[in-house]
């Protein structure tokens, strides 16, 4: 039903809207958070890897944690390139697009225009019996159709809008986290392949002379072929072990130089030994399980959504009252081209209607079902996005306590492997036991040097997984890139920051200025 008022009616119309905000509207309230599900503390079996000192993660610029200079070479690289990056970037820049329309609704949409136009009508179509050739003239400026938001329904849907531009910009600098750690786990990987790989040669060279000279006593019937077997087994399993981690090792570089975003990257070979973490990770500090709520992306992420969803509930209650619309113009009309600008020539017209659907099949409330269930949805995912926060940083500081310990266990083991094969070869020497003695420790001694490797580069990781799951730098600057042009390059990768976004008084989004990372 649709009825159009005349102008008289106007300061009546405006009146009873008036009345029945103040006393027929019920307060459309939105839903309060829920309780965050988060403990007062961290596990006991992760309070022991609980550090004080340092900064916190959401404070610490990713290249003042991870401080070496390979390692930020490469996440350098990655934020300038990385494809999945540059899609977070444009998703953003999408949904900012889409509040600025959002919020133009809220304000009526003015213009100018003008119009002309002569016609005949035939004698037989009008009371004279005489063909008559009509003019008409018209310029004017004047609004159409705007929407009174007595009820909030386009304010509601502005909001809506502006908390999924929000949530998107957190899960852009999710996404920007989520990078920097797998690129950082990727390099610590290719590192401990480096390191395996060097290893295994150093054995295969030792085997290989061990080879040569039981081969020769051999020959002269110094030494038995089951010993000589036994030692060729030995040097076979070792090539094979080498073999079997260049393989890794080239997997390895091809997903590192996915993620940095290009086809061709040669990675030279790392020659120094693993690192300790004070030489690739700066002190930090852990601070409270509280502070994930502010601190990790997703979680924010996951509360704008939240709040976007009370939003959509509000607009779709504002959906049950009437909707008030004005349009109008005022200009200048004539029948004669010359006269259109001459006095007595104003023209205007004040349309304002009102509209209230009757009978919609039930649509109106189903549109209110739907978004109280979409509410209720973005409280469990609110509710799980705290928990599984949790669960990381606890994971991370579970692992690298008891990761620490393995390592101090490895170490020793190592030790212990080495001096039983030194005494195993001193034993063959002056004939007390057999060679397979010796290549017992051997095998051995390689097997404990790869596992101290892996354990090793295990305890590194964990640094790596504890930045991302506080957060880290999450509020320390703007993104690396500019989404719409994508830099290009070899390993040196080289990256700008995006411009910075400023609001206008209208309401449009625009950009202004660059930096350079």
């Amino acid at each position: 039903m649709k009825l159009h008022l005349s102008t008289t009616h106007a300061v009546r119309l405006g009146a009873l809207a008036l009345v029945a905000t103040l006393a027929g509207c019920a307060p459309l309230s939105t839903r309060d958070l829920p309780a965050d599900p988060v403990a007062d503390n961290w596990p006991a079996d992760a309070t022991a890897a609980v550090s004080e000192r340092g900064q916190t993660a959401v404070e610490l610029h990713w290249r003042d944690y991870f401080i070496n200079p390979g390692l930020q070479q490469a996440i350098a690289q990655a934020l300038a390139n990385n494809p999945d990056y540059r899609m977070a970037l444009l998703r953003v820049e999408e949904a900012r697009a889409a509040y600025s329309i959002q919020r133009a609704d809220q304000f009526p949409t003015i213009g100018v225009g003008g119009s002309g136009g002569r016609s005949r009508v035939p004698g037989d179509l009008n009371f004279s019996g005489n063909s008559v050739v009509t003019s008409q003239y018209e310029a004017y400026a004047g609004l159409s159709n705007w929407e009174l938001d007595l009820w909030g329904r386009v304010r509601n849907l502005k909001d809506s809008a502006l908390q999924e531009y929000l949530a998107t910009d957190a899960a852009q600098r999710a996404v920007r986290i989520t990078l920097i750690a797998n690129v950082a786990n990727a390099w610590l990987g290719l590192r401990e392949l480096d390191e395996r790989i060097a290893l295994a040669n150093q054995t295969i060279a030792t085997r290989e002379e061990s080879y040569r000279i039981f081969k020769r006593r051999h020959d002269v019937g110094a030494t038995s072929l089951l010993e000589l077997t036994q030692v060729e087994t030995l040097l076979i399993q070792a090539r094979a072990l080498g073999t079997q981690l260049e393989q890794a090792r080239t997997a390895q570089a091809h997903a590192l130089a996915v993620l940095l975003g290009e086809t061709r990257v040669e990675f030279p070979t790392l020659n120094e030994p693993s690192s300790t973490d004070s030489k690739i990770f700066a002190p930090l500090r852990v601070g409270l399980p509280s502070d994930l709520l502010t601190d990790r992306p997703d979680i924010i992420a996951a509360e704008h959504r939240l709040e976007g969803a009370n939003a959509n509930i509000k607009a779709a209650r504002a959906a049950f009252f009437p909707t008030i619309s004005l349009t109008g113009n005022f200009g200048t009309a004539s029948a004669e081209l010359d006269n259109l600008f001459k006095g007595g020539s104003r023209a205007w017209a004040f349309m304002p209607s009102i509209s209230l659907p009757i009978f919609d099949a039930g649509r109106r409330r189903a549109n209110l079902d739907l978004a109280e269930v979409r509410s209720d949805l973005a409280v469990a995912n609110y509710e799980k996005t705290i928990q599984t926060a949790f669960r990381e940083v606890a994971d991370a500081l579970s692992a690298r306590q008891w990761l620490t310990q393995q390592v101090a266990n490895m170490e020793a083991s190592v030790d212990a492997q080495t001096r039983r094969a030194r005494l195993a070869q001193l034993r063959y020497d002056s004939g007390a036991s057999a060679y397979l003695e010796v290549l017992d420790a051997q095998r051995d001694l390689l097997e404990a040097q790869q596992l101290l490797v892996q354990a090793r580069r295990s305890l590194l990781s964990t640094h790596v997984s504890l930045y991302a799951s506080l957060g880290g730098g999450a509020s320390t600057e703007a993104p690396d890139i500019s989404p719409t042009t994508p830099t290009t390059g070899n390993m040196p990768g080289s990256s700008s920051a995006p411009a910075a976004a400023t609001t206008t008084s209208s309401g449009a989004v625009s950009t202004s200025g660059n930096t350079t990372e």
